[in-house]
């Protein structure tokens, strides 16, 4: 069992009921979100039609005795910067939020879940990656 990190796709698909991000969340040692996350989905749930249920499912979500809540500090601007660097060297763009979350998994150790097939440009980060 891995300690994963969920981007915003990967926690979204799960809510949807995707039975692979499921199990891998059901599979983990531990399950993190970061700040960047956070944001993401509560600027969804803002401008949506269900705040106070999608509110409420993500506060029973992180009521889990597996979950962790990832802040970004120093260690990820650092992570940022090499992954950013990295990136531009490479000729290959990929959403700064996404960076963010990247260097999250990076300086965390953690598996990184996601649809978001652009993360797989990123070498120095583990993904698992669904369609």
């Amino acid at each position: 069992m891995r300690a994963i990190l969920l981007d915003t796709s990967a926690f979204s698909a799960h809510r949807r009921g995707h039975p692979e991000v499921s199990a891998a969340i059901a599979e983990a040692r531990t399950v993190a979100l970061n700040t960047v996350v956070l944001g993401e989905l509560l600027d969804g749930f803002r401008r949506g039609s269900r705040y106070e249920r999608n509110l409420a499912d993500l506060d029973a979500f992180r009521s889990s005795p597996r979950f962790e809540m990832l802040s970004l500090g120093e260690e990820t601007a650092g992570a940022y910067a090499q992954i950013l660097g990295d990136l531009r060297r490479a000729g290959t763009p990929v959403p700064t939020n996404d960076i963010w979350i990247a260097a999250s998994a990076l300086q965390h150790g953690r598996l990184l879940l996601t649809l978001d097939r652009h993360f797989l440009h990123l070498p120095l980060i583990a993904v698992q990656c669904f369609s």
